[in-house]
């Protein structure tokens, strides 16, 4: 059950402050009593102000023992943690933010990537079933960006190193449950579940904190805190996941097929764990780093159990946590998939929480005034401040212009699944795409050739043009300005002439200066019913292909056109085979669904 913590003389004082006709926003509240204990803090706009001397911080590096034993070595790994806090008075405390990562020791270079120019693996029976990268802590000053800003504002920061990394003893696995209960053990140790122990083995006690703690983080440290909260922890009051995975199965794959993380072509959880294992004697890993390059099975791309293991998605169910949600529009690294997911989950178990998105690409965003809304969702839930945060409207969304909205919910409410039927064209484009189904021509086909090498913004150029290496499909003029929101699908009706192929959908806006791609999604055709097990195809065979693209919010400008190109392999993301191999559809029995605001009648043509 999820409470606002604001005391009992917190209230008291906040209520004086309004019949004195003061603001009480701007009160400094001064040692009022809690159930925890003392605290002591200033509020101005709901924000906490900085109260302590950042130069006479308490800093503390201690070691807390785990419940896992991921190096097998016979031991509870120990997690090495910074504890940076206020010098305050006797009896007053403090609650904690805190962040987990791998990174924070670096990683081990050069990394070693797998070899994407290969060819795909056919399966003759049904088979069975890079990196999120975020900058370490900026070392600005003595306490780092978290600690300089936070701990004179009244809150304790804790930086830790995820099992295997930096001091910390154990494995890294790449996000499994080890790695989640590694990172809970620090709130255990919070609220006095778990021991801590300073680099002289004595151990130490946290009698300086309340127990409210609040995790965040970018990337992998953004990912953890969406772990942590699955287990339920008590004391972990809230999470602010920022471009964070919701389900590492949709990292490193797509409906079957092995898609890479952007910029990182050739990853997987085994390149990942090894460039994080920057503890002392790191071959001792080495037994449990073989593991998932077996399991993590790149030969068929399918979900199995080592990926549900890896599915925070599941687990949703058990958060106690609210949830404040960042990420990029343009994340090509980890995909807006995972936010979609993951927000989804969370409107599902009626979790508080906010979502921001924004138009960059991997990591947060320092626009909209997003600091003060930070320190007021921790203001909230970590001291019980009533700012109002929560009474906003639940989504803050940043627009191709630069300018900001705020909506109730996402995908827009007003998001209607609309059907675009294809209709093939015998000169000019390959086809065009209409709102009104088109009359079934079973005879009418177009093939084009998979040709790996080629780049997708190649690809998506000139659609007027004949290309046998894509098939483009266009839309009228746009006559107003069109939104979606949402995950659009595609359905192809095709053959293949090899048991075994890549396809790649894109969605592309056509009117500026360039074709912009504004979203792709693939699939492994041998996926055919699910991504849970291939299924072995036969070479001219039809089937019908059905996959999603990435989650977006886009708006395309009145006169541009809304275009769907399909291809292949798509050099950035999926695996390279030779190329050669081709790929029939029947147009008219082919389709795009996509998420318009307003639904047909807002598109106009």
């Amino acid at each position: 059950m999820h409470k606002r913590l604001l005391s009992v003389a917190v209230c008291v004082v906040l209520l004086l402050s309004v019949v004195a006709g003061l603001n009480p926003m701007s009160v400094s509240i001064a040692n009022a009593e809690t159930e925890s204990g003392l605290t002591h803090l200033k509020i101005k706009d709901g924000m906490t102000q900085p109260i302590y001397s950042r130069e006479e911080a308490i800093v503390e590096h201690l070691y807390v023992e785990t419940t896992v034993d991921s190096d097998q070595d016979g031991e509870f790994d120990r997690v090495s943690i910074k504890v940076m806090r206020p010098n305050s008075e006797p009896g007053v405390k403090v609650p904690v933010i805190y962040e987990m990562s791998p990174y924070r020791a670096g990683l081990n270079f050069p990394l070693e990537f797998y070899d994407v120019d290969r060819p795909l693996t056919p399966v003759d029976h049904p088979g069975y079933g890079g990196k999120p990268f975020a900058l370490t802590t900026n070392a600005v000053l003595n306490l780092g960006y978290l600690g300089n800003y936070y701990v004179p504002r009244g809150y304790a920061v804790i930086l830790g190193e995820s099992i295997g990394s930096g001091d910390s003893e154990g494995c890294a696995t790449t996000g499994d449950e080890q790695e989640k209960l590694a990172a809970k053990a620090v709130i255990d140790w919070l609220n006095d579940r778990a021991n801590a122990f300073t680099e002289d083995g004595a151990m130490v006690t946290a009698d300086w904190t309340t127990g409210n703690v609040g995790m965040i983080g970018v990337s992998y440290n953004g990912t953890l805190p969406n772990a942590v909260a699955t287990t339920g922890v008590e004391g972990l009051k809230t999470i602010v996941p920022i471009s964070a995975i919701s389900s590492w199965y949709d990292y490193y794959r797509a409906n079957g097929a092995v898609v890479a993380p952007g910029g990182y072509q050739g990853e997987d959880t085994d390149v990942l764990a090894k460039a994080v294992t920057t503890r002392d004697n790191p071959e001792v890993c080495q037994a449990i780093i073989e593991v998932l390059e077996q399991k993590q099975d790149r030969a068929t791309g399918d979900y199995n159990e080592f990926w549900d293991h890896r599915n925070y998605v599941n687990d949703a169910e058990n958060i106690e946590a609210s949830v404040l949600v960042v990420h990029g529009l343009n994340d090509w690294n980890v995909k807006t998939e995972q936010f979609a997911q993951w927000w989804d989950a969370l409107e599902k178990y009626d979790v508080p929480r906010k979502m921001w998105l924004h138009q960059g690409g991997h990591g947060g965003t320092s626009e909209n005034n997003w600091k003060q809304t930070e320190n007021r969702w921790f203001a909230h839930w970590l001291y019980g401040i009533d700012n109002g945060i929560m009474d906003e409207p639940m989504i803050d969304i940043e627009r191709e212009d630069g300018s900001w909205e705020q909506e109730a919910n996402w995908p827009n409410n007003n998001t209607e699944n609309t059907t675009i039927y294809i209709e093939e064209t015998r000169q000019g484009t390959d086809g065009t795409l209409r709102t009104h189904p088109v009359p079934n021509r079973p005879d009418a086909t177009q093939m084009f050739v998979d040709d790996s090498s080629i780049r997708a913004n190649t690809l998506v150029a000139n659609p007027e043009l004949d290309n046998e290496n894509r098939l483009a499909y266009l839309s009228p003029e746009l006559k107003d300005d069109t939104r979606i929101s949402g995950t659009p699908e595609v359905s192809i009706r095709a053959s293949l002439d090899q048991s075994v192929a890549n396809l790649t959908a894109l969605l592309v806006d056509y009117g500026g200066e360039r074709p912009e791609i504004v979203t792709r999604g693939w699939m492994d055709p041998q996926n055919l019913k699910s991504s849970e097990r291939s299924k072995a195809l036969v070479p001219g065979r039809e089937y019908t292909f059905s996959w999603n693209l990435q989650p977006d919010d886009y708006i395309f400008e009145k006169g541009h056109r809304l275009g769907v190109v399909i291809i292949a392999s798509d050099y950035h993301y999926t695996l390279r085979p030779e190329a050669g191999t081709k790929i029939t559809i029947k147009p008219t029995k082919s389709n795009v669904t996509l998420p318009i605001v307003g639904g047909k009648d807002a598109i106009g043509w």
